[in-house]
């Protein structure tokens, strides 16, 4: 064992994640992409430019959801969760946003090869959807910085859009009908608030309407593009759009609206989903804080 081994560190386990990664990852890789994996910086050449080039760019982590698929041991979700939301954000930017390519960096107080390919492989399947390369990332092993069996996961976008498509449009005005699409779970919203209502125990268990706890809780961020193109192609006229994420619908919506102007939306047009009516009795959580937590 060597010195660097023994201080907690593995350079042979970061080459393994590379090694059982490296498919998943090239198969996100297009004409485009110069130098990836492996390369001291990704490189990526601009082509099909608009008329007024601009990028987008974002970056988030997905939280202490990380805590909830460390306890199960189900990882494969928590890719897709940092590229959907990455992509939503920027989605938000304007009309007609192309995502380039996607950095991902992983830490954790030991790395483990498989966890780490298991993780990375979720983006690169969330990347190929949306023709989304992978370009680069970075694995760290901190030991002492994270505690045991512990990780963390951030990720950043970059995208391309005309700047004379950017959201919310200067015709936003009152009246305009606001329009939801649903989640598929908290998404990344609020897991420390679920983690003290819900005991370890439980994520095993099953509730009304809710087959498995711990699987209905890692459900992965859901992904809005196609939803968007669908309106877009339906020449919907979009004025602008918020993602609803931490701040729930009470700090997110107010962003894109013009001053002075507010909102409202009528609770008879949805059934709230089984998940959140548990969350919000179980932990007899304030129907104001539901609203402004997820």
């Amino acid at each position: 064992m060597s010195h660097y081994e023994k201080a907690g560190v593995s350079i042979d386990a970061g080459q393994q994640a590379v090694e059982l990664m490296k498919d998943a990852v090239k198969r996100t890789h297009n004409a485009n992409v110069l130098a990836g994996l492996g390369a001291f910086g990704g490189m990526f050449e601009l082509t099909n430019l608009p008329e007024n080039p601009t990028l987008v760019a974002s970056t988030d982590g997905v939280g202490t959801k990380v805590k909830i698929a460390a306890k199960l041991g189900n990882y494969a979700g928590i890719g897709h969760d940092i590229v959907n939301h990455c992509v939503n954000d920027i989605l938000c930017a304007g009309s007609g946003v192309r995502p380039l390519f996607f950095l991902d960096y992983v830490a954790s107080s030991k790395l483990e090869p498989t966890l780490v390919a298991t993780l990375v492989t979720g983006m690169s399947e969330a990347c190929e959807k949306l023709n989304c390369a992978v370009l680069g990332g970075e694995t760290a092993e901190m030991p002492g910085v994270y505690q045991q069996d512990e990780f963390d996961v951030v990720g950043t976008i970059v995208a391309l859009m005309d700047k004379t498509k950017v959201y919310p449009k200067a015709s936003l005005k009152a009246g305009d009908a606001l329009i939801a699409l649903p989640s598929v779970s908290p998404h990344t919203n609020g897991y420390s608030l679920i983690r003290s209502i819900f005991s370890e125990d439980e994520y095993s268990q099953a509730f009304e309407g809710i087959p498995h706890l711990g699987d209905a809780l890692l459900a992965p961020h859901r992904c809005y593009l196609k939803e968007l193109n669908i309106l877009e192609d339906a020449k919907v006229d979009i004025q602008g759009i918020a993602h609803i994420t931490g701040g729930g619908l009470v700090e997110n919506l107010p962003r894109i609206l013009p001053e002075g102007h507010s909102f409202s939306f009528d609770r008879s047009h949805w059934t709230c989903p089984p998940l959140f009516k548990l969350m919000q009795e179980k932990g007899e959580v304030p129907e104001i804080e539901m609203f402004r937590v997820f």
